[in-house]
């Protein structure tokens, strides 16, 4: 277990290296090169992408997972349940492509709705092989087939913008990205789906799955909401410079602490039975989440007004005051990242899925409330009710493992008083800088150096326990490299 968890983070994070850098550069690019107009309209489409992950399988996939044993009937019959949901779903959203651009006021929502559409089944054709890889812990193959569809989508993207396609050019690297994924699933996993469909499996694997698809149908629909209410009230300027502050955040918060949390499910549903043990690991890697995500999302507060100026360009700075406020949000949710996933593996995927109502409710009218004042509005309504429920969901989870809130707290005090140092540190330098007119590019430099600096020995010296863990894991790291290598039999891309 420990071998595959170590591979899985390994290779997750050389993915990270290759995704994050392309995704910076492709969002970089973009934002020089699409107006906030643009960005808006592909953001009011976006949501068919993110729908694409909860209907793409009907959450058949963390059942798949989750269970202990598995028939071959089980596998089939779920993969062409997924591709019917699939033909389904893109014919729904095709049919739905116009009624939605007269809801937003935008004719050429329509084409981009319906072409994006497609994702539903183009993703469905591989979340299968995906989730087998994943119950199997076969990182490198799924980070393999992640590197090469980020890359290709990016590649796409870009040229797309460079031709003048405007908010196609953001469709057209979704649309890779999915086509790619799922192309590359199919030759990196042998096991192919059989004529079979068994109602039995059906019956077995849908109470778990359908706890699971309901959890995260809210999920998604609250993480859309914001976006589909601005630009019905606000219009799709609006939207783009939310979409781009939001998209800003979640480098740090999805992409950091969801790939961990990829690689922790199935390592969690294996120790279901010794709750002492997932509670141990579960906080051990909050730490560690929080010893990168805390830093970067406090410097990120301080220096917006810089990186918005230098990165994005000043045609970008309305998004300064909605970057802020958004990070805030984002370390408290980066904190419960792996929340969902301790009660799938505990099945107790109901007990979530009343948390997730609850959720959903508390964000809608905490948008609706924050339209009002725009914006700004928006996210410091999201704010508020963010650091009602993050703790809740906190408590939720340390209830089903038998542990204490406070347990959590002193896990991660250590290095939230490092990350908070730091900030006041370069908050300090950067209002020097100001009065001695440094320019914007030179500033910011300075003020991330100056941060990285201060913040690893502060680290070290007020959590002694992230400096253990992170050399352990790397010690560990090492040892399973030499003593548990990787079987020659795999497929290679």
């Amino acid at each position: 277990m420990r071998g595959r968890v170590l591979r899985g983070v390994g290779w997750k994070a050389m993915s990270q290296l290759v995704f994050q850098a392309s995704r910076i550069a492709v969002a970089v690019i973009l934002a020089r090169l699409l107006s906030p107009h643009d960005y808006g309209l592909a953001g009011m489409v976006m949501v068919v992408g993110l729908f694409a992950l909860v209907f793409s399988d009907l959450a058949f996939g963390a059942a798949i997972v989750q269970r202990a044993h598995l028939t071959e009937d089980d596998r089939s019959t779920v993969f062409w349940a997924s591709i019917a949901a699939g033909v389904f779903f893109t014919s729904a959203g095709i049919a739905l492509a116009g009624p939605l651009a007269a809801f937003y006021g935008e004719p050429e929502v329509r084409p981009l709705f319906a072409a994006l559409s497609v994702s539903f089944l183009i993703t469905s054709i591989g979340s299968i092989q995906t989730a087998l890889l994943t119950r199997e812990m076969e990182f490198r193959r799924l980070e393999i087939r992640q590197i090469a569809a980020t890359l290709c989508g990016a590649i796409v993207g870009i040229s797309l913008a460079f031709g003048g396609a405007g908010a196609w050019a953001i469709i057209g690297q979704q649309l890779t990205v999915a086509v790619v994924s799922s192309a590359l699933v199919w030759l990196l996993v042998d096991w192919k789906p059989m004529f079979r469909f068994s109602g039995e499996s059906i019956r077995r694997l849908g109470g778990f799955s359908s706890k699971v698809f309901g959890q995260r149908l809210l999920y998604y629909a609250s993480r859309s909401a914001d976006g589909i209410l601005i630009g019905r009230f606000l219009g799709a300027t609006a939207v783009g410079i939310y979409a781009v502050a939001y998209n800003v955040i979640l480098i740090p918060f999805s992409q950091i602490a969801g790939p961990i949390q990829q690689v922790m499910f199935p390592a969690f549903a294996r120790m279901q039975e010794d709750l002492d043990r997932v509670a141990a690991v579960w906080i051990r890697t909050m730490r560690l989440i929080a010893a990168v995500t805390m830093p970067a999302l406090l410097g990120m507060i301080v220096v917006a007004p810089d990186f918005v100026s230098v990165i994005l360009g000043d045609k970008w700075s309305a998004a300064v005051p909605v970057l802020r406020i958004l990070a805030f949000v984002a370390i408290l949710q980066s904190l419960q990242t792996m929340n969902a996933d301790i009660l799938q593996a505990l099945d107790k995927a109901g007990t979530m899925l009343r948390f997730m109502i609850v959720w959903f409710a508390a964000n809608l009218t905490a948008f609706v409330i924050g339209l009002q004042w725009g914006i700004v509005g928006v996210a410091s309504a999201y704010a508020v009710a963010a650091a009602f429920l993050e703790p809740a969901n906190a408590w939720l989870t340390t209830r089903a493992l038998g542990t204490s809130l406070s347990s959590v707290v002193r896990g991660i005090s250590g290095v939230a008083q490092a990350a908070v140092g730091m900030a006041l540190i370069v908050a300090g330098a950067r209002q020097l800088a100001l009065e001695l007119s440094i320019s914007p590019l030179l500033r910011l430099v300075a003020l991330i150096g100056l941060g990285v600096v201060v913040y690893l020995p502060l680290c070290a010296w007020r959590s002694p326990a992230a400096r253990r863990d992170v050399l352990e894991l790397i010690r560990r790291s090492k040892t399973t490299s030499l003593s548990e290598p990787q079987p020659l039999s795999e497929p290679q891309l």
